[in-house]
Protein backbone atom coordinates (compact mmCIF):
# COMPACT_ATOMS: atom_id res chain seq x y z
CA UNK A 1 0.00 0.00 0.00
CA UNK A 2 1.36 3.42 -0.90
CA UNK A 3 2.01 5.97 2.01
CA UNK A 4 -0.34 9.05 1.35
CA UNK A 5 2.65 11.53 3.04
CA UNK A 6 4.50 9.81 -0.04
CA UNK A 7 2.04 10.37 -2.20
CA UNK A 8 1.75 14.10 -1.65
CA UNK A 9 5.20 15.06 -0.59
CA UNK A 10 5.89 16.39 -4.53
CA UNK A 11 3.06 18.33 -4.88
CA UNK A 12 2.20 21.78 -4.80
CA UNK A 13 2.90 23.05 -1.35
CA UNK A 14 -0.60 25.61 -2.03
CA UNK A 15 -1.10 28.23 0.82
CA UNK A 16 0.88 27.53 3.63
CA UNK A 17 -1.52 28.83 6.53
CA UNK A 18 -3.54 26.52 8.64
CA UNK A 19 -7.20 27.55 8.66
CA UNK A 20 -8.75 27.38 12.09
CA UNK A 21 -11.02 28.76 14.32
CA UNK A 22 -10.05 30.73 17.41
CA UNK A 23 -11.80 30.90 20.68
CA UNK A 24 -11.28 34.25 21.53
CA UNK A 25 -14.12 35.27 23.83
CA UNK A 26 -12.77 37.15 26.98
CA UNK A 27 -9.39 36.84 25.22
CA UNK A 28 -7.02 39.44 25.09
CA UNK A 29 -6.62 40.76 21.66
CA UNK A 30 -4.02 43.81 21.13
CA UNK A 31 -4.76 45.83 17.69
CA UNK A 32 -1.64 48.12 17.04
CA UNK A 33 -3.90 50.75 15.00
CA UNK A 34 -7.05 52.81 14.53
CA UNK A 35 -7.44 53.43 10.90
CA UNK A 36 -9.78 52.06 8.21
CA UNK A 37 -7.94 48.72 8.15
CA UNK A 38 -8.27 48.00 12.01
CA UNK A 39 -11.76 49.31 11.90
CA UNK A 40 -12.93 46.54 9.01
CA UNK A 41 -11.60 44.01 11.10
CA UNK A 42 -12.71 45.05 14.77
CA UNK A 43 -16.71 44.34 14.32
CA UNK A 44 -15.65 40.72 13.64
CA UNK A 45 -13.67 40.46 16.93
CA UNK A 46 -16.27 41.82 18.62
CA UNK A 47 -18.99 39.58 17.56
CA UNK A 48 -16.52 36.80 18.73
CA UNK A 49 -16.34 38.35 22.17
CA UNK A 50 -12.86 39.15 22.47
CA UNK A 51 -11.03 41.63 24.75
CA UNK A 52 -9.91 43.84 22.17
CA UNK A 53 -7.53 46.74 22.99
CA UNK A 54 -6.26 49.43 20.36
CA UNK A 55 -3.19 50.93 20.70
CA UNK A 56 -2.85 54.01 18.27
CA UNK A 57 -1.63 57.85 17.89
CA UNK A 58 -5.07 58.11 15.91
CA UNK A 59 -8.32 56.32 15.44
CA UNK A 60 -11.18 56.55 13.05
CA UNK A 61 -14.26 58.52 14.02
CA UNK A 62 -15.75 54.64 14.20
CA UNK A 63 -13.19 53.60 16.39
CA UNK A 64 -13.36 56.07 18.58
CA UNK A 65 -17.41 55.19 19.21
CA UNK A 66 -16.50 51.74 19.74
CA UNK A 67 -14.28 52.70 22.59
CA UNK A 68 -16.52 55.89 23.51
CA UNK A 69 -19.59 52.61 23.92
CA UNK A 70 -17.28 50.16 25.77
CA UNK A 71 -17.27 47.81 23.08
CA UNK A 72 -13.31 48.23 22.96
CA UNK A 73 -10.35 49.49 24.99
CA UNK A 74 -8.19 52.15 23.41
CA UNK A 75 -4.56 53.96 23.92
CA UNK A 76 -4.30 56.82 22.09
CA UNK A 77 -0.33 56.51 21.99
CA UNK A 78 3.00 55.22 19.93
CA UNK A 79 3.00 51.17 20.19
CA UNK A 80 6.03 50.38 22.56
CA UNK A 81 7.32 47.09 23.60
CA UNK A 82 5.28 45.29 26.16
CA UNK A 83 1.93 46.04 24.68
CA UNK A 84 0.96 42.92 23.73
CA UNK A 85 1.19 41.87 27.10
CA UNK A 86 -1.35 39.12 28.06
CA UNK A 87 -2.83 38.82 24.63
CA UNK A 88 -3.66 35.44 22.58
CA UNK A 89 -3.66 37.25 19.30
CA UNK A 90 -2.50 40.22 17.54
CA UNK A 91 -3.14 42.29 14.68
CA UNK A 92 -0.61 45.15 12.79
CA UNK A 93 -2.49 47.65 11.27
CA UNK A 94 -1.07 50.57 11.37
CA UNK A 95 0.58 53.21 8.11
CA UNK A 96 4.33 52.39 9.60
CA UNK A 97 5.74 49.46 8.18
CA UNK A 98 8.40 49.92 10.61
CA UNK A 99 6.29 49.34 13.68
CA UNK A 100 3.92 46.66 12.03
CA UNK A 101 7.46 45.48 12.08
CA UNK A 102 8.29 45.29 15.45
CA UNK A 103 5.11 44.55 16.69
CA UNK A 104 5.51 41.02 14.32
CA UNK A 105 8.85 40.72 16.54
CA UNK A 106 7.72 41.26 19.45
CA UNK A 107 4.14 38.81 19.15
CA UNK A 108 6.91 36.41 17.60
CA UNK A 109 9.12 36.21 20.84
CA UNK A 110 6.57 36.18 22.58
CA UNK A 111 4.68 33.06 20.63
CA UNK A 112 1.69 35.57 19.77
CA UNK A 113 -0.12 34.31 16.39
CA UNK A 114 -0.05 38.02 14.79
CA UNK A 115 -1.69 39.17 11.61
CA UNK A 116 0.67 41.97 9.29
CA UNK A 117 -2.17 43.48 7.78
CA UNK A 118 0.21 45.33 5.00
CA UNK A 119 2.50 42.46 4.22
CA UNK A 120 0.86 39.24 4.84
CA UNK A 121 3.58 36.99 4.33
CA UNK A 122 5.62 38.88 6.88
CA UNK A 123 3.05 38.00 9.68
CA UNK A 124 2.70 34.82 11.12
CA UNK A 125 -1.19 35.00 11.00
CA UNK A 126 -3.38 34.85 8.18
CA UNK A 127 -7.23 36.87 8.70
CA UNK A 128 -9.50 34.64 6.02
CA UNK A 129 -11.85 36.58 3.70
CA UNK A 130 -14.96 35.62 5.79
CA UNK A 131 -18.76 35.44 5.99
CA UNK A 132 -21.53 34.50 8.91
CA UNK A 133 -24.37 32.54 7.71
CA UNK A 134 -27.37 31.51 9.50
CA UNK A 135 -24.53 29.25 12.58
CA UNK A 136 -22.24 29.08 9.94
CA UNK A 137 -19.02 31.01 9.32
CA UNK A 138 -16.96 30.82 6.09
CA UNK A 139 -13.49 31.57 5.77
CA UNK A 140 -10.85 31.37 2.27
CA UNK A 141 -7.57 31.46 2.05
CA UNK A 142 -5.50 32.23 -0.85
CA UNK A 143 -2.45 32.65 -0.43
CA UNK A 144 -2.65 36.58 0.50
CA UNK A 145 -4.52 37.10 -2.60
CA UNK A 146 -6.91 38.66 -0.73
CA UNK A 147 -9.12 39.47 -4.01
CA UNK A 148 -9.62 35.83 -5.16
CA UNK A 149 -10.45 34.93 -1.54
CA UNK A 150 -12.98 37.80 -1.32
CA UNK A 151 -14.50 36.60 -4.44
CA UNK A 152 -14.73 33.39 -3.50
CA UNK A 153 -16.21 33.76 -0.23
CA UNK A 154 -18.94 36.25 -1.72
CA UNK A 155 -19.83 33.21 -4.29
CA UNK A 156 -20.15 30.75 -1.41
CA UNK A 157 -21.82 33.10 0.94
CA UNK A 158 -24.32 33.66 -2.22
CA UNK A 159 -24.74 30.15 -3.37
CA UNK A 160 -25.89 29.50 0.29
CA UNK A 161 -28.14 32.50 0.29
CA UNK A 162 -30.06 31.48 -2.91
CA UNK A 163 -30.43 27.91 -1.95
CA UNK A 164 -27.87 26.79 -4.92
CA UNK A 165 -25.42 25.12 -1.82
CA UNK A 166 -27.28 24.13 1.13
CA UNK A 167 -26.01 23.60 4.41
CA UNK A 168 -29.08 21.02 5.58
CA UNK A 169 -29.91 18.00 4.17
CA UNK A 170 -32.30 17.20 5.82
CA UNK A 171 -36.09 17.68 4.17
CA UNK A 172 -37.52 20.92 5.08
CA UNK A 173 -40.77 20.21 7.57
CA UNK A 174 -43.67 19.87 5.61
CA UNK A 175 -46.00 23.46 5.67
CA UNK A 176 -46.19 27.07 4.18
CA UNK A 177 -43.98 30.22 3.63
CA UNK A 178 -45.66 33.07 2.57
CA UNK A 179 -42.88 34.59 0.66
CA UNK A 180 -42.81 38.30 -1.14
CA UNK A 181 -41.02 38.04 -4.53
CA UNK A 182 -40.06 41.78 -4.70
CA UNK A 183 -41.06 44.51 -7.29
CA UNK A 184 -40.45 42.02 -9.87
CA UNK A 185 -36.70 42.07 -10.71
CA UNK A 186 -35.70 38.74 -9.35
CA UNK A 187 -32.36 40.01 -7.39
CA UNK A 188 -34.73 42.37 -5.41
CA UNK A 189 -36.28 39.09 -3.90
CA UNK A 190 -34.86 38.99 0.21
CA UNK A 191 -31.84 36.24 0.72
CA UNK A 192 -34.60 33.93 2.82
CA UNK A 193 -37.12 34.32 0.35
CA UNK A 194 -34.74 32.75 -2.41
CA UNK A 195 -33.66 30.09 -0.11
CA UNK A 196 -36.68 28.71 1.05
CA UNK A 197 -37.88 28.79 -2.62
CA UNK A 198 -34.90 26.88 -3.37
CA UNK A 199 -36.64 24.01 -1.13
CA UNK A 200 -39.61 23.99 -2.20
CA UNK A 201 -42.06 21.00 -3.34
CA UNK A 202 -44.80 23.04 -4.10
CA UNK A 203 -44.63 26.84 -5.72
CA UNK A 204 -48.17 28.58 -5.86
CA UNK A 205 -47.30 32.18 -7.57
CA UNK A 206 -48.45 34.72 -8.08
CA UNK A 207 -48.56 36.54 -11.91
CA UNK A 208 -46.54 39.62 -10.33
CA UNK A 209 -43.84 37.11 -9.25
CA UNK A 210 -40.32 37.16 -10.83
CA UNK A 211 -41.11 34.40 -13.65
CA UNK A 212 -36.81 33.77 -13.69
CA UNK A 213 -37.71 32.55 -10.12
CA UNK A 214 -39.46 29.68 -11.44
CA UNK A 215 -37.00 28.95 -13.96
CA UNK A 216 -34.42 28.00 -11.16
CA UNK A 217 -36.78 25.58 -9.69
CA UNK A 218 -35.82 21.82 -10.37
CA UNK A 219 -38.04 19.64 -12.77
CA UNK A 220 -39.43 18.00 -9.64
CA UNK A 221 -41.02 21.38 -7.78
CA UNK A 222 -44.72 21.36 -8.87
CA UNK A 223 -45.82 24.72 -9.88
CA UNK A 224 -49.17 26.04 -9.73
CA UNK A 225 -50.36 29.53 -11.24
CA UNK A 226 -52.46 31.44 -9.22
CA UNK A 227 -52.47 34.27 -11.36
CA UNK A 228 -55.08 37.42 -11.13
CA UNK A 229 -54.83 39.18 -14.59
CA UNK A 230 -56.43 42.67 -13.36
CA UNK A 231 -60.34 42.10 -14.82
CA UNK A 232 -59.80 38.74 -16.36
CA UNK A 233 -58.74 35.30 -15.61
CA UNK A 234 -58.23 34.72 -12.16
CA UNK A 235 -58.09 31.67 -9.71
CA UNK A 236 -60.25 32.03 -6.81
CA UNK A 237 -58.92 32.95 -3.46
CA UNK A 238 -60.69 29.92 -2.09
CA UNK A 239 -59.73 27.77 -4.42
CA UNK A 240 -55.67 29.06 -3.72
CA UNK A 241 -55.99 28.71 0.09
CA UNK A 242 -57.11 25.07 -0.45
CA UNK A 243 -54.12 24.63 -2.84
CA UNK A 244 -51.61 25.45 0.21
CA UNK A 245 -53.48 23.46 2.80
CA UNK A 246 -53.85 20.03 0.20
CA UNK A 247 -50.24 20.52 -0.52
CA UNK A 248 -49.06 21.08 3.44
CA UNK A 249 -51.07 18.47 4.43
CA UNK A 250 -49.76 15.33 1.67
CA UNK A 251 -46.28 16.26 3.59
CA UNK A 252 -45.02 19.03 0.94
CA UNK A 253 -43.33 22.05 1.91
CA UNK A 254 -45.04 25.06 -0.38
CA UNK A 255 -43.81 28.47 -1.05
CA UNK A 256 -46.86 30.96 -1.84
CA UNK A 257 -44.70 33.31 -4.40
CA UNK A 258 -46.15 37.07 -4.72
CA UNK A 259 -45.26 39.98 -5.87
CA UNK A 260 -44.40 42.54 -3.73
CA UNK A 261 -44.78 41.80 0.08
CA UNK A 262 -47.60 39.25 1.13
CA UNK A 263 -49.32 41.59 3.31
CA UNK A 264 -48.66 45.19 0.96
CA UNK A 265 -52.79 43.99 -0.68
CA UNK A 266 -51.74 40.86 -1.50
CA UNK A 267 -54.00 38.92 0.60
CA UNK A 268 -51.64 37.10 2.34
CA UNK A 269 -52.92 37.18 6.06
CA UNK A 270 -56.19 35.62 4.64
CA UNK A 271 -54.15 33.21 3.26
CA UNK A 272 -52.06 33.07 7.07
CA UNK A 273 -55.32 32.85 8.80
CA UNK A 274 -56.81 30.49 6.36
CA UNK A 275 -53.79 27.47 7.05
CA UNK A 276 -53.69 28.69 10.84
CA UNK A 277 -57.42 27.57 11.14
CA UNK A 278 -56.60 23.97 9.31
CA UNK A 279 -53.83 23.53 11.70
CA UNK A 280 -50.99 24.20 8.76
CA UNK A 281 -47.77 25.95 10.33
CA UNK A 282 -47.08 29.07 8.24
CA UNK A 283 -43.89 31.26 7.79
CA UNK A 284 -44.12 35.08 6.42
CA UNK A 285 -41.23 36.54 4.38
CA UNK A 286 -41.68 40.10 4.11
CA UNK A 287 -40.64 41.16 0.53
CA UNK A 288 -39.29 44.48 -0.79
CA UNK A 289 -42.63 46.31 -1.41
CA UNK A 290 -43.31 47.86 -4.59
CA UNK A 291 -45.17 51.07 -3.19
CA UNK A 292 -41.50 52.26 -2.26
CA UNK A 293 -39.22 50.39 -4.22
CA UNK A 294 -40.47 51.04 -7.87
CA UNK A 295 -41.07 54.75 -7.36
CA UNK A 296 -37.62 54.72 -6.14
CA UNK A 297 -36.10 52.80 -9.44
CA UNK A 298 -37.57 55.90 -11.39
CA UNK A 299 -35.50 58.18 -9.37
CA UNK A 300 -38.45 59.09 -7.00
CA UNK A 301 -38.03 59.19 -3.10
CA UNK A 302 -41.16 58.95 -1.61
CA UNK A 303 -39.87 61.70 1.45
CA UNK A 304 -37.73 64.15 1.52
CA UNK A 305 -37.01 66.05 4.19
CA UNK A 306 -38.40 69.51 4.18
CA UNK A 307 -40.70 68.31 1.26
CA UNK A 308 -42.91 65.43 2.89
CA UNK A 309 -43.55 64.10 6.25
CA UNK A 310 -45.52 61.56 4.99
CA UNK A 311 -46.64 59.30 2.49
CA UNK A 312 -49.74 56.77 2.22
CA UNK A 313 -50.39 53.72 -0.12
CA UNK A 314 -53.83 53.66 -0.98
CA UNK A 315 -55.71 50.53 -3.18
CA UNK A 316 -57.21 51.59 -6.38
CA UNK A 317 -59.14 48.23 -7.16
CA UNK A 318 -62.74 50.13 -6.36
CA UNK A 319 -63.83 53.53 -7.86
CA UNK A 320 -63.87 56.45 -5.33
CA UNK A 321 -67.44 56.15 -5.19
CA UNK A 322 -67.69 52.56 -5.44
CA UNK A 323 -69.90 51.48 -1.80
CA UNK A 324 -67.30 48.75 -1.10
CA UNK A 325 -64.46 51.83 -0.94
CA UNK A 326 -62.62 52.37 2.46
CA UNK A 327 -60.58 55.19 1.61
CA UNK A 328 -61.60 58.43 2.20
CA UNK A 329 -60.55 60.57 -0.86
CA UNK A 330 -61.38 64.17 0.31
CA UNK A 331 -58.90 63.54 3.67
CA UNK A 332 -56.23 62.13 1.10
CA UNK A 333 -56.82 65.34 -1.13
CA UNK A 334 -55.90 67.37 1.95
CA UNK A 335 -52.68 65.96 2.23
CA UNK A 336 -49.73 67.61 1.33
CA UNK A 337 -47.34 64.90 1.43
CA UNK A 338 -46.69 61.90 -1.19
CA UNK A 339 -49.85 59.29 -2.43
CA UNK A 340 -49.11 55.83 -4.65
CA UNK A 341 -51.51 54.57 -6.00
CA UNK A 342 -51.88 50.79 -6.70
CA UNK A 343 -53.90 49.18 -9.17
CA UNK A 344 -54.96 52.43 -9.84
CA UNK A 345 -54.78 52.81 -13.43
CA UNK A 346 -57.83 51.49 -15.08
CA UNK A 347 -59.83 54.11 -12.86
CA UNK A 348 -57.42 56.67 -12.91
CA UNK A 349 -59.62 59.39 -14.07
CA UNK A 350 -61.86 59.08 -11.27
CA UNK A 351 -58.98 59.01 -8.72
CA UNK A 352 -57.58 62.27 -10.01
CA UNK A 353 -60.77 63.64 -10.21
CA UNK A 354 -61.69 63.16 -6.81
CA UNK A 355 -58.20 64.53 -5.30
CA UNK A 356 -58.77 67.54 -7.69
CA UNK A 357 -62.61 68.30 -6.33
CA UNK A 358 -61.35 67.49 -2.94
CA UNK A 359 -58.69 71.14 -3.27
CA UNK A 360 -55.25 69.45 -4.48
CA UNK A 361 -53.70 71.86 -7.03
CA UNK A 362 -53.91 70.55 -10.77
CA UNK A 363 -50.42 71.48 -11.19
CA UNK A 364 -49.13 68.83 -8.31
CA UNK A 365 -46.59 66.64 -9.90
CA UNK A 366 -47.91 62.72 -10.94
CA UNK A 367 -46.07 60.30 -11.77
CA UNK A 368 -47.15 56.49 -13.36
CA UNK A 369 -44.24 53.71 -13.46
CA UNK A 370 -44.93 50.79 -15.59
CA UNK A 371 -43.29 46.90 -14.95
CA UNK A 372 -41.51 49.02 -12.52
CA UNK A 373 -37.44 47.43 -11.48
CA UNK A 374 -37.65 45.52 -15.02
CA UNK A 375 -35.98 46.31 -18.62
CA UNK A 376 -39.22 46.70 -20.00
CA UNK A 377 -39.86 49.46 -16.84
CA UNK A 378 -41.85 52.79 -18.70
CA UNK A 379 -42.43 56.30 -16.97
CA UNK A 380 -44.54 58.76 -17.77
CA UNK A 381 -44.33 62.22 -16.05
CA UNK A 382 -47.04 64.73 -15.93
CA UNK A 383 -49.17 66.46 -13.45
CA UNK A 384 -52.50 65.99 -11.74
CA UNK A 385 -54.54 67.59 -13.93
CA UNK A 386 -53.07 65.96 -17.00
CA UNK A 387 -52.48 62.64 -15.96
CA UNK A 388 -55.28 60.44 -16.61
CA UNK A 389 -54.72 61.54 -20.35
CA UNK A 390 -51.88 61.00 -20.31
CA UNK A 391 -52.19 57.29 -19.68
CA UNK A 392 -54.19 56.77 -22.54
CA UNK A 393 -52.46 58.65 -24.76
CA UNK A 394 -49.01 56.49 -23.95
CA UNK A 395 -51.17 53.05 -23.77
CA UNK A 396 -50.15 52.71 -19.65
CA UNK A 397 -51.41 49.52 -18.85
CA UNK A 398 -50.78 47.49 -15.41
CA UNK A 399 -48.86 46.57 -13.49
CA UNK A 400 -48.25 50.40 -13.02
CA UNK A 401 -47.95 52.66 -9.56
CA UNK A 402 -49.00 56.26 -9.97
CA UNK A 403 -47.27 58.48 -7.84
CA UNK A 404 -48.81 61.86 -6.76
CA UNK A 405 -46.50 64.64 -4.85
CA UNK A 406 -44.23 67.25 -4.63
CA UNK A 407 -41.72 64.47 -4.46
CA UNK A 408 -43.40 62.70 -7.98
CA UNK A 409 -41.31 65.59 -9.78
CA UNK A 410 -38.00 64.00 -8.60
CA UNK A 411 -35.53 62.45 -10.69
CA UNK A 412 -32.42 61.31 -10.21
CA UNK A 413 -31.68 62.73 -14.11
CA UNK A 414 -32.27 66.35 -12.94
CA UNK A 415 -30.07 66.32 -10.30
CA UNK A 416 -27.36 68.81 -11.03
CA UNK A 417 -23.99 67.83 -10.89
CA UNK A 418 -21.19 69.75 -8.62
CA UNK A 419 -19.16 71.98 -11.46
CA UNK A 420 -15.92 71.92 -11.17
Amino acid sequence: MPNPSDATRDQPAGDPNYLVGLDLHGRRVVVVGGGSVAQRRLGLLIAAGADVHVVSRAVTPAVEAMATSGRIAMTLREYVAGDLDGAWYVLACTDDPETNAAVVAEATRRRIFCVRADIARLGTAVTPATARYDGLTVGVLASGQHRRSAAVRNALLEALQSGVVTDDSTPIAPGVALVGGGPGDPDLITVRGRRLLARADLVVADRLAPPELLAELGPEVEVIDAAKIPYGRAMAQDAINTALIEGAKAGKFVVRLKGGDPYVFGRGYEELEACVAAGVPVTVVPGVTSPISVPAAAGIPVTHRGVTHEFVVVSGHVAPDHPDSLVDWPALARLRGTLVLMMAVERIEQFATALLDGGRPSETPATVIQEGTLRTQRVLRADLATVAARVRQEGIRPPAIVVIGPTAGFSADSVEPPTA
